[in-house]
């Protein structure tokens, strides 16, 4: 019985993060390279907005994600699945990673952004606020993708 709630659990910790894994990727393999070819008030503006809809609608899925990662690792560790508490353990460890480079870097250029694109008054650093935000995609990609590697471990271990 335990078991199975433990891989439920993770079953639903892996949608949840696979929808932030999932944007992420498609930011870093598409996106990024459509926004150097366009000019800094068009990437300002379609940034802006994304980040606007994106920061209003992706934290529910962002918390379900790193909640339910985190009752897999404590749920696996009581039942004493030992191995599956390690590989949800990392899970946690990456998203928590993931969250400290989004509160960080990328969570304030998207309020710049998003300001930039409700006023229309496009920053003259623009560019170098895109750059700022591109600087850390590949790493949130790379975490988002072990964290659901080590869930779907976890969901094999328990």
């Amino acid at each position: 019985m335990l078991t199975t709630a433990i891989q439920i659990i993770a079953i639903v910790s892996v949608l949840a993060n696979a929808v932030v894994y999932g944007t992420d990727a498609c930011f870093a393999l598409i996106t990024r390279a459509v926004y150097d070819r366009l000019d800094d008030r068009a990437v300002t503006v379609s940034a802006g907005w994304g980040h606007y809809y994106g920061d209003r609608r992706m934290p529910i899925v962002g918390i379900s994600g790193v909640v339910t990662a985190v009752a897999t690792t404590a749920l696996a560790a009581i039942g004493g699945h030992v191995p599956a508490a390690i590989a949800a353990g990392i899970a946690v460890v990456a998203l928590v990673s993931w969250l400290a480079i989004y509160v960080r870097v990328a969570k304030p250029v998207n309020a710049q952004q998003t300001a930039a694109a409700q006023s229309g008054v496009i920053p003259a650093d623009a560019r170098a606020l895109q750059d700022k935000w591109n600087s850390v995609i590949n790493g949130r990609v790379a975490l988002q993708l072990i964290a659901v590697a080590a869930l779907c471990a976890a969901i094999a271990l328990a």
